[in-house]
């Protein structure tokens, strides 16, 4: 099945840094952005900074240029950005998941995450930007889910879809899971018909002398 996702994306240790490539490992050395600190809520749940995404996106060197030049409004000031916030390597402060997606078709085309410092500027720890990819945050691992489209597949319609679960250990995140789903077309009738059901056979009537 050819598919717009090569499966060793998500392999532990790359870091290159481009649009199509996915970065990770130790936060570097450039801040990128500065934020302001809300009163920290109680319990053990870290402390939320709001953060300015379209800000951090568009001064952060590891984000593609192809990214960074489509990021712009879909309608008046919206740009069409996700942000989560949530404990995913154990800072003092939330880190955040931004999800970029296209206006056109609403899918996304980027997925990064930051990590706070001391200093209030954030990093980026994580970084992947291929089609159709979204990061979300699940009770501390971070889940990152790829469409597979094969050649012919609207892009409705992925083939199937492929979720990495990663976890931060020695200032990096690498992967814990994998679990790869193949759509079935069967219900689109699309690709292959339904197989016809065949009519209930009647039983045989009973022959006389027989048992």
């Amino acid at each position: 099945m050819a598919g717009l996702v090569a499966f060793g994306l998500f392999g532990v240790g790359c870091s290159t840094g481009g649009t199509g490539t996915r970065d990770e490992g130790p936060a570097g050395s450039q801040p990128v952005a500065q934020i302001t600190q809300r009163p920290s809520p109680s319990g053990t749940t870290p402390p939320v900074r709001r953060v300015d995404a379209v800000r951090l996106l568009k001064g952060d060197p590891k984000v593609g240029e192809r990214v960074r030049e489509g990021l712009k409004p879909c309608a008046g000031k919206a740009y069409p950005i996700d942000t989560s916030y949530g404990s995913l390597t154990g800072g003092r402060t939330a880190d955040v998941v931004v999800n970029v997606m296209s206006c056109a078709d609403s899918v996304s085309v980027g997925t990064y995450v930051y990590r706070a410092d001391d200093d209030g500027s954030y990093k980026n720890v994580f970084a992947a930007e291929v089609p159709a990819v979204y990061g979300t945050i699940d009770r501390g691992d971070l889940v990152v889910t790829t469409q597979v489209y094969g050649s012919k597949d609207p892009l409705a319609s992925p083939s199937g879809s492929e979720v990495v679960t990663y976890r931060w250990a020695s200032d990096r995140f690498t992967e814990h899971d994998r679990v790869h789903n193949d759509f079935s077309r069967a219900v689109e009738g699309t690709d292959g018909d339904l197989p016809v059901q065949s009519e209930p056979l009647e039983p045989e009537p009973a022959q006389p002398g027989r048992n």
